[in-house]
């Protein structure tokens, strides 16, 4: 049975890109039969994608859109192509809603002609998100707290608001937090959907790739698992809510 929503992978590590879906799934209350899991590093997107789903979730990756593009990989530009496809769709509002995070908003930024920069670098653990006054009124983030706590790991940061988009969340390390497009395109540079527990999971995967220093594991995960990070989770549910329903 094909889901509402398609969780898309664009982590080449498959037992993190496991974890990711379930962590999607579980922070938007979804039954396995309603979100279904498309890994497009290794798959081009199917050609009636937007003709199935509702909704994507976009999670994820260690590629960086900053990144050359001569050192960038072979699958690296083809999914970055299909992500555009994706972002383009759901900013025009012609077609299913998409929630881009972390990774995947540098990728949208791009396409808007905005500019990602390893300016804007955010440590492994939780960081303080701040919306703004336009997130207030906004259909997903104006039910949050105004000031919350959320997990994150990056090397690259959106500069500032891209064209045409609408500034939902900053905070002083990272301008841009969260922007929407349209009524039907979000992203967030925050990863929404880990508890404490999987995000200390993840970094087990990512120790060693320069995301937060390897000897001081036990120091970064006791930071991850103090935190409270109940907000993001509240998003992900509004978005399933609101975009996901059958």
């Amino acid at each position: 049975m094909t889901g509402s929503v398609l969780y898309v992978c664009v982590r080449p590590q498959q037992d993190a890109a496991a974890a990711e879906y379930e962590s999607f799934r579980t922070a938007m209350q979804l039954e396995r039969d309603a979100i279904d899991h498309h890994d497009l590093v290794r798959n081009p997107l199917p050609h009636d994608v937007f003709d199935r789903y509702q909704a994507f979730v976009v999670g994820g990756s260690p590629f960086n859109v900053a990144d050359p593009e001569p050192t960038k990989t072979e699958p690296q530009v083809r999914l970055e192509r299909d992500l555009e496809h994706l972002a383009a769709h759901a900013g025009a509002g012609d077609g299913p809603a998409a929630l881009f995070t972390c990774y995947g908003i540098g990728v949208v930024t791009r396409m808007l002609g905005g500019d990602v920069t390893r300016a804007f670098p955010e440590d492994t653990g939780p960081t303080m998100i701040e919306l703004t006054d336009a997130a207030q009124t906004d259909p997903l983030f104006g039910g949050l707290a105004n000031r919350f706590s959320a997990l994150t790991a990056h090397k690259e940061g959106t500069a500032s608001a891209p064209a045409g988009s609408v500034l939902l969340a900053s905070n002083d390390a990272c301008p841009v937090q969260a922007y929407r497009v349209g009524e039907r395109l979000y992203t967030t540079q925050f990863h929404p959907e880990p508890t404490p527990v999987a995000f200390t999971e993840r970094m087990v995967v990512y120790r060693n790739d320069g995301y937060f220093d390897a000897t001081a594991f036990d120091e970064t995960a006791a930071r991850v698992l103090s935190a409270k990070v109940t907000e993001p989770v509240r998003l992900l549910r509004a978005f399933a809510r609101r975009f996901g329903s059958a």
